[in-house]
Formats: C-alpha cells, sequence, structure tokens
C-alpha cells in the first residue's frame, strides 16, 4: 500500500531488527522516530488478530470518553510507554482505531502502549481534548509503578487531531500543579517525544491564511465547534482570537521542548481558497513551519512527506 511509495521495501523490512532497545534503556527519541516511521504507513487490513489490551477501560475520569486502553510488555524493569490518541477532527474518533501492527511492533521493541479516547467537541469547546489527553497521562506515571512503567520515559503519537495534541502535550509548559490536593493533579504532563501523521502545528484561521497565502481561505468546518462558533463574527472576538492563539502548538514552543518526528502523505500541493478542506488542514506546509520555528531555537524536528522525503 501506501508503504511502498514512501519508503523502499528494504528499510522496511530491515527497521524492526535495528531497533532492539531494551525496556530499561535511556528512550531515544529519534529510535522512537524511526519506529514510527515504519508504522505510521501500515495498511488498513492491519486492523486484523490486534492483541487484547492488558486492561481495557480504564477510568481516568468522571466522562464516558475518559477511558483509555492499556496493553502492557512483559519485562523486568519498567517499560517505556507509547500514548496513541485518535484523530477525527475533535468531532469523532475512537481509541480502537490504534493500528494492529503498530501495536506489536511497538511491544516487540519493548514499549508498552496506551490508546486514549477523550471528550469531542459535542461535549465542550477546547481545550477540554487536550485537557483530557494530558489528564490521562498523570493518570498513568500516577499509576505507573502499578504497570511497571518508567513514568520518565513517555512519548505520544496520533493523526490528524491526535496529532495536533501530541504537539500540544509535547510543547505546552507542565500542567502539574504540586500544591494540589489530588495527587494525580501533581504528576506531570510533559512527555519525552511526539510523532505525528498528517498533524497541524496550529489551529489558527489567521495563521492557516497567512501560510498559505489565502487571506479568504474558508475555515475548516470542524473549528467551529472546536471554538464554540455560534456566528462568523464570533472569529474576531477576543475569545476565539485567544483561543486560537492557546490551540496552536507552535504558540507554546520554547527551547526545552522535545523532538517530533512528522509525516505526511501529500507533498506541497498548490492550495487555493477553493481547495478541499481534508487537503490544507493535513499539508504539509503545517509541518515545515514548524519545523522551520524549531530549527531557529536547535531543536529536532523531522519532516517527511513524497517530496520531502527526509527533510530534517
Amino acid at each position: 500500500m501506501a508503504c511502498r511509495r514512501f519508503l523502499p521495501r528494504q528499510s522496511l523490512t530491515s527497521l524492526p531488527n535495528r531497533l532492539h532497545f531494551a525496556p530499561n534503556m535511556k528512550l531515544n527519541p529519534y529510535l522512537f522516530s524511526a519506529l514510527c516511521l515504519l508504522l505510521t504507513w501500515q495498511a488498513v487490513s492491519a486492523q486484523q488478530n490486534k492483541p487484547a489490551p492488558t486492561f481495557a477501560d480504564i477510568p481516568y475520569g468522571p466522562h464516558e470518553r475518559h477511558v483509555f486502553d492499556l496493553w502492557i510488555t512483559p519485562a523486568d524493569k519498567p517499560t517505556p510507554l507509547v500514548i496513541y490518541i485518535h484523530g477525527g477532527g475533535f468531532r469523532q474518533g475512537d481509541k480502537n482505531s490504534i493500528n494492529a501492527d503498530s501495536l506489536k511492533q511497538f511491544q516487540k521493541a519493548g514499549f508498552s502502549v496506551a490508546a486514549i479516547h477523550y471528550r469531542l467537541s459535542d461535549a465542550g469547546p477546547y481545550p477540554i481534548m487536550m485537557e483530557d489527553a494530558a489528564r490521562c497521562l498523570q493518570t498513568i506515571r500516577y499509576r505507573a509503578k502499578e504497570w511497571n512503567i518508567n513514568p520518565e520515559k513517555i512519548a505520544c503519537y496520533g493523526g490528524s487531531a491526535g496529532a495536533g495534541i501530541s504537539l500540544w502535550l509535547a510543547f505546552h509548559d507542565d500542567l502539574a500543579d504540586p500544591k494540589s490536593k489530588d495527587p494525580i493533579s501533581r504528576e506531570s504532563t510533559r512527555i519525552v517525544a511526539a510523532a505525528t501523521i498528517n498533524g497541524q502545528s496550529t489551529y489558527d484561521l489567521r495563521t492557516f491564511r497567512n501560510w498559505f497565502g489565502i487571506p479568504d481561505l474558508k475555515n475548516h468546518e470542524a473549528l467551529y465547534p472546536f471554538y464554540d462558533i455560534q456566528d462568523e463574527s464570533d472569529w474576531d472576538s477576543p475569545r476565539v482570537k485567544r483561543l486560537m492563539t492557546d490551540a496552536a502548538a507552535i504558540t507554546h514552543l520554547s527551547k526545552d521542548d522535545v523532538p517530533v518526528y512528522m509525516t505526511y502523505r501529500r507533498g506541497n500541493v498548490p492550495v487555493t481558497k477553493d481547495t478541499e478542506q481534508g487537503v490544507w488542514v493535513h499539508h504539509v506546509l503545517l509541518g515545515l513551519k514548524l519545523q522551520e520555528a524549531m530549527k531557529k531555537i536547535g531543536l529536532e524536528c523531522n519532516v517527511q512527506s513524497p517530496d520531502h522525503p527526509e527533510s530534517k
């Protein structure tokens, strides 16, 4: 399928053999990125024979979507963990969309794996989605010893909306509240790496228009409930402007942030005001702009697409 379009067959077959890092070793973000390179282009048919989670629907909050699945990889010492965050435009999606081959490869490489649900935009606007993912991460850290997970070796990956959440966690200041009476709230929300598929480094209409050079670019329909837009005039309101700034992962970028690996299924195709929303919102330019910003402050950001096979 798409694997052969972006990677030589040899690299797909040999890569797993080069990733023999033990669960107790320091998590190398670049090895994590390389593993994601293998995983992001697996065929959809690989959903067959998905291993059952060690624990399913573990609650991390009161809402029905405050649950996650956990696959624990047996090991003598605490394992690193990869958290899968599903996409769906913040309007739909399911943790069960985690790719079966991805799951198996992560476990083979020594990672335990979590796949999470989070509240969607029908339950409320930004930032509930990001805050839910952060709370789930804190819950896992709080219970890390119980599950033989190394709380200092946790990374996230996802596609589209899940990519946006992963980047937001990668760059946002730590949401831990050391003075909280709730021990889970005292846990860190920082991660060691993020990998994305068709990811957005911003959800700011102003930035989309500026980057694409299209002043009248129509906003993506998924962003209306994301920002609780009731009227077109809301886009110019202080409330929405503040939310758009805060929701953009690139807003939170700083020198102490972590490496990022990004893949895109389309190249740098032209965009006009009539371009389909699903094309420009998953455009490689959104990764290249983040890469440019990260390079300026000395951070690693790898972006790959059909016309950027290895852009570092």
